[in-house]
């Protein structure tokens, strides 16, 4: 049976916050194996599909009007870490940049990858380590066409990430 994290956010929503940053917090700092029970004044379907995308089965269950409650588990992992990082090898070159960023508070991590990947040449790869899955960053390496893969590592503590440079100018490089 999986031990679920109780996070109750429905006084949050009430009072007009948004408390999509501590719920993705709880969710980085779950232990393997572990899930959790949200209490919400709505079905979140947008933050449901993206823990699905993330690994996470759910069930909602609506108690009242404004009252649901929503149990997220972990699906079984298909790869495991180590599998992954071990195709990933042989598909990319080795890192160009290490960085270890998990002393950082948001939103400096990002911002140091996102500059990184700047100076950076197509085709080079970064290499990082962050205290919390960088939810936000992923929407900013789309957006400036960058490719990517990540994963926690055995811990589930620590976000293991590499980015592979792609400048949005570099369809001019191969003219």
């Amino acid at each position: 049976m999986v031990q679920l994290r109780e996070l109750d956010v429905r006084q949050i929503l009430r009072d007009g916050g948004m408390p999509f940053q501590l719920i993705m917090d709880t969710f980085a700092g779950l232990d393997p194996g572990e899930g959790v029970r949200l209490h919400v004044i709505f079905e979140p379907v947008p933050l449901i599909k993206q823990l699905e995308q993330r690994g996470f089965a759910h069930a909602s269950r609506r108690l009242a009007d404004d009252d649901w409650e929503i149990d997220f588990v972990p699906h079984e992992p298909a790869l495991k870490a180590a599998d992954a990082v071990t195709q990933t090898e042989a598909i990319w070159p080795d890192p160009t940049w290490n960085l270890d960023l998990t002393d950082l508070a948001p939103p400096e991590p990002m911002e140091r990858i996102l500059s990184r990947l700047e100076s950076m040449k197509s085709g080079e790869v970064l290499f990082a380590l962050l205290n919390r899955e960088p939810v936000f960053l992923f929407g900013e390496l789309k957006e400036r066409g960058h490719e990517w893969v990540g994963n926690f590592d055995e811990t589930g503590k620590v976000y293991r990430i590499m980015i592979r440079a792609t400048p949005v100018d570099a369809t001019n490089d191969q003219l």
